[in-house]
């Protein structure tokens, strides 16, 4: 099983900083919250009152027993004309009940529609930042987490935030003012009864403690794996083609299967713990209400206690159980809230590229140069060895090496996709370290065309106008025709309209990587960069495309990685690259007579040539 980016060490954060990442979520639904739980109160205020009228009906308006209530109390009942009166007008103290039960249904319905509110402008400020830092985060960092893990983090992590905010953190308040007037006004009729109906809570609060730990630790697991079998369900969407190719279906429909039965055995595991749990909770919530009934009904026997007393402190026993049940399921959706910020967490807490503070932005368009450049990604072996080359701007640079040889790398670290370290050599354009200059100011002058063209589910004129926002269609047809996709686009039913499907589909290897040229030669930068992006094009093509990059661009710095001689054959300058080394370097003539791998290379494509001609 895959284990990428499962480290709950690694996801583990302070309560303190998990309250902050809330509140920063919470920025623009803060008032709307506010206002929720506002409600909340005032429909807790109402619920005290009724089982107090009704006491008061019972006991002293038809019973006629002494009244033992605040003296602001009674003045309003004295207003109204004392007990006396509305023992014999029944229906003022019904529609008293009436007017508290309106109220209340008007307060909870604010509070459902300011928590809605509140819920939905929170999940629009989490999306919106989630993806906006997910956006600004190095490449090296997507290169380390599965696409899918990142997505199940941004979708079903974040809707369990939102419930646990909305659905419960909401209610926090409301459960803390019932209890606290429950307790109240059950310690203000019968203090014995009330130390009665207290017993089971130190127990259920002892008992959600000790299982906090296990469930968080329960939804962790959960959650990691569905990350990783939304990982599984992605990659196979997307290579599709691939397993269909190698006839891998059962292979891959044999290895979801398996992840699927590992992950519904750990929800199978949690829903045991949490049914005991909650098993548990409901006997003794339920020993609870049975004590307050049977040693309450005692107490009105012996004449402790009125009827009304009895009725009303069973209401507000009611209120009591219901907190109490609910602070057991909080202390389970607060397990499982725990585990989604965490995970959440370690995305918003990755840290986004930044410039240095004296970042510039000088012209791009001067010399290129590599100055002892050595580099080793994360806690692996060294891919580039003490690489040393200038390139004169405006010049042609083609680069040859077998796979694994270092030619990509160095085309990641001139665009600052991976940051050279320092102590590594210098990577310096004009003179100026691009460790220097703004990153984006780097990247929008330097076109890249990368191994594997990457196109959107859009159409063609979309993909192809995504480098500048104000590209006309004049513009694109130019660059097309560059690139030699007009004609092809032009056969098209929709022309610049047909719609390409998801990473390109619908298009042919060499289309995709034409299109792909397009788009960068929109923007027309100084410098230009071609990952081995002509091998799915025919030779005659790769020549076309070439005289077009001479007399079109012919002023910018063009960078020509292949596996192809004749492709390289009119650079300027070649670099021959053997394990992370520059092993050669000259033009296509003197290569051709070193004697060396350019040589043999060139020999075996020439013969494979002659053969097929």
């Amino acid at each position: 099983m895959d284990k990428r980016s499962f480290n709950p060490k690694q996801n583990k954060r302070s309560k303190g900083s998990s309250a902050a990442l809330i509140w920063r979520f919470l920025k623009g639904s803060r008032l709307l919250f506010l206002l929720s739980i506002g409600s909340a109160t005032l429909s807790s205020f109402a619920d005290m009152i009724g089982p107090q009228i009704i006491r008061a009906a019972v006991d002293n308006a038809l019973g006629g027993k002494e009244a033992h209530y605040s003296k602001p109390v009674m003045d309003l009942v004295e207003r109204f004309g004392g007990f006396a009166y509305l023992g014999r007008h029944l229906w003022i103290m019904a529609l008293a009940l009436v007017a508290i039960a309106v109220f209340r249904t008007v307060m909870h319905y604010v509070f459902r529609v300011s928590n809605s509110a509140a819920t939905e402008t929170l999940v629009k400020t989490m999306r919106d930042s989630l993806f906006s830092h997910i956006e600004r985060l190095p490449y090296s960092w997507h290169m380390k987490n599965h696409t899918g893990d990142i997505i199940q983090r941004c979708t079903s992590d974040l809707d369990t935030l939102r419930n646990f905010v909305s659905e419960q953190l909401t209610n926090v308040l409301r459960i803390i003012i019932l209890l606290i007037l429950a307790l109240v006004f059950m310690f203000r009729m019968d203090t014995g009864l009330t130390l009665i109906a207290m017993i089971p809570v130190p127990l259920i609060i002892a008992y959600s403690v000790v299982f906090h730990g296990k469930i968080g630790k329960g939804f962790l697991e959960c959650d990691e794996n569905e990350g990783i079998l939304s990982t599984m369900a992605q990659e196979n969407l997307t290579g599709v083609r691939v397993v269909r190719a190698f006839g891998r279906e059962r292979y891959e429909k044999d290895r979801f299967e398996a992840q699927n039965d590992y992950y519904t055995g750990k929800w199978a595991r949690l829903a045991g713990i949490l049914s005991f749990y909650w098993s548990s909770q409901d006997i003794l919530s339920g020993l609870e209400v049975m004590l307050v009934i049977v040693f309450g009904a005692v107490f009105c026997i012996r004449g402790r206690m009125y009827a009304g007393e009895y009725m009303a402190f069973i209401s507000y026993n009611a209120m009591l159980v219901w907190p109490i049940r609910m602070l057991g399921r909080m202390i389970s959706e607060m397990s499982k809230a725990g585990v989604s910020i965490d995970r959440i967490g370690y995305i918003m807490d990755s840290e986004e590229e930044k410039d240095p503070e004296n970042a510039v932005t000088p012209p791009m368009d001067g010399d290129l140069e590599f100055d002892h450049v050595s580099f080793a990604y994360d806690g692996g072996p060294e891919i580039l060895h003490d690489i040393s080359f200038r390139m004169k701007a405006g010049t042609t640079l083609g680069i040859l090496g077998g796979t694994g040889s270092g030619k990509s790398t160095l085309i990641l670290l001139l665009d600052k996709m991976y940051e050279l370290p320092e102590g590594c050599g210098t990577i310096s354009i004009g003179g100026t370290d691009i460790r220097n200059i703004r990153t984006e100011w780097l990247r929008s002058n330097i076109g890249m065309v990368l191994q594997e063209p990457f196109l959107f589910s859009r159409s063609l004129r979309e993909n192809l106008s995504i480098a500048s926002d104000t590209v006309s269609i004049e513009e694109i047809r130019e660059a097309a025709a560059a690139a030699c996709l007009d004609d092809t686009i032009r056969s098209f039913s929709n022309g610049y309209e047909t719609f390409v499907g998801e990473r390109g589909v619908t298009l042919s290897g060499g289309q995709k990587q034409r299109a792909a040229i397009a788009r960068m030669l929109i923007r027309n930068t100084p410098v230009m960069v071609f990952d081995d992006s002509l091998s799915a094009v025919d030779t005659e093509t790769d020549a076309m495309i070439r005289r077009s990059l001479e007399s079109r661009f012919g002023s910018a710095s063009i960078i020509l990685i292949s596996h192809r001689i004749t492709t390289l054959s009119k650079a300027d300058r070649i670099i021959v690259l053997d394990d992370g080394r520059i092993v050669e370097q000259g033009t296509h003539d003197q290569l051709c007579r070193a004697g060396g791998i350019y040589q043999k290379i060139n020999e075996i494509q020439t013969s494979s040539r002659e053969t097929a001609s």
